[in-house]
């Protein structure tokens, strides 16, 4: 079968046994750093995708997609609703009443976001029914100004079902101040517990409850929440919807609120990426010291070459088939055993606090209480993309000094 020259010569000194034997170490340590450091990019990335994936199905299983508000209480919610549910993109839409207040009990006070849902429905939008830990969402009735508090908060004020808690709300009024506090004991008949900040932050009335604090009437509500199926599309869904119901509606989205926090998830993935990618540089670039010492014991070789006739272009091919090959064997081993190792990091975590006896992840100290992991194609294909880039550039140097060898110089000192 017909070879070019280059790649001939080149893949048969990748595969020949050296004289010297730490041209052979060196070589074999590139292919092993480089190998490691696309492994770790691997892993890492997919560690830091399933943390994003296990925030993002936490948080924004609890906060609103979107939502429709009234610029003042809305009457009847059903029919924005319905005009809501004419859009493709949404697949629920519930009445919802958020306020903001201080929970205080035994003369310890904190912020809270109250969040006013019907219990009927919020499963259709919300994670929370799937997390209480004590008591019910449906204990939630109208009338009665039950709650249901976070894990993290019911911890702090060391509460349990049937206990009470007042809750606070500014309240506009015409004295000299203009705002007064509002008082409101509740009864608490459930805990959740997402695994995020918001166990701290937020708390759960019955929709009519926070209608009854406001001073509305019992069916008044003050928006109408979205489940939309692409998250990232919130903001133009709720905008097209608002936009549609006329100038007494508005749109808000999770992008107002959590915003911040994915952007900030975003940028921490993208620099441990560029400092995990120098890594792979540094092994990628190894390959131009063990180039280097390959063309000054192949000296003699080269200028034999050139003598019966191989060209300078043809000399420097050689080399750079060498050193890509040693690039590519790295970087695919190190691809596949980062493929492995990202999709049973979780069972490897696991197995390592079965065997130490220690809790690695305690769900007392993290969110989490195990590791979790997503490997994405996209990823894997950018690094593995970036391992051959570099193991490609790696060889120009030391392939364009072997060209430049003049054949007399090297067969006299040889």
């Amino acid at each position: 079968m017909f070879r070019p020259l280059s790649i001939f010569i080149g893949t048969r000194y990748t595969r020949a046994k050296r004289r010297n034997r730490f041209v052979s170490f060196i070589s074999m340590t590139s292919m092993i750093g480089l190998a490691l450091g696309v492994l770790a990019m691997i892993v890492v990335l997919s560690v830091m995708n399933g943390f994003q994936r296990e925030m993002s199905s936490r948080i924004l299983g609890m906060v609103p997609h979107a939502t429709i508000v009234g610029v003042k209480p809305i009457d009847d919610w059903q029919p924005v609703a319905a005009a809501a549910m004419k859009n493709p993109e949404v697949t629920a839409a519930v009445p919802f009443t958020e306020m903001e207040g201080m929970l205080s009990y035994k003369g310890s006070m904190q912020p809270i976001q109250i969040s006013g849902v019907d219990p009927a429905q919020e499963g259709k939008v919300s994670i929370v029914a799937q997390h209480i830990v004590q008591g019910h969402l449906e204990d939630l009735k109208p009338g009665e100004f039950g709650v249901v508090v976070g894990e993290i908060t019911a911890r702090r004020f060391r509460l349990n079902v049937g206990d009470k808690i007042t809750l606070i709300v500014p309240e506009v009024s015409t004295a000299p101040g203009g705002i007064t506090p509002r008082m409101q004991r509740l009864n608490v008949v459930g805990v959740f517990k997402v695994g995020a900040e918001l166990d701290g932050s937020m708390a759960l009335i019955h929709v009519a409850d926070a209608a009854q604090m406001q001073h509305w009437e019992p069916n008044q509500v003050q928006s109408v929440r979205l489940a939309v199926k692409d998250l990232y599309a919130a903001p133009k869904v709720s905008s097209d919807i608002a936009g549609g119901l006329g100038a007494d509606f508005k749109a808000d989205d999770w992008t107002h609120t959590q915003g911040s926090l994915f952007s900030a998830m975003k940028m921490e993935k993208t620099m441990i990426g560029l400092l995990l990618l120098m890594i792979v540089a540094v092994a990628a670039f190894n390959i131009i010291a063990t180039l280097i010492m390959v063309v000054n014991d192949k000296g003699a070789d080269i200028a034999i070459l050139r003598t019966i006739g191989a060209t300078p272009r043809q000399i420097m091919a050689i080399f750079m088939v060498q050193g890509t090959v040693i690039g590519i064997v790295g970087t695919l081993i190190g691809g596949v055993l980062g493929v492995i190792a990202a999709l049973n990091v979780s069972e490897m975590v696991g197995w390592l606090e079965r065997v130490t006896g220690q809790h690695i992840f305690s769900s007392d100290v993290y969110f989490v209480s195990n590791l979790p992991s997503e490997l994405q194609g996209g990823d894997v294909l950018l690094i593995c993309s970036a391992g051959f880039i570099l193991s490609f550039l790696a060889t120009v140097y030391p392939a364009w000094r072997a060209a430049k060898i003049e054949p007399a110089h090297a067969l006299r000192y040889s």
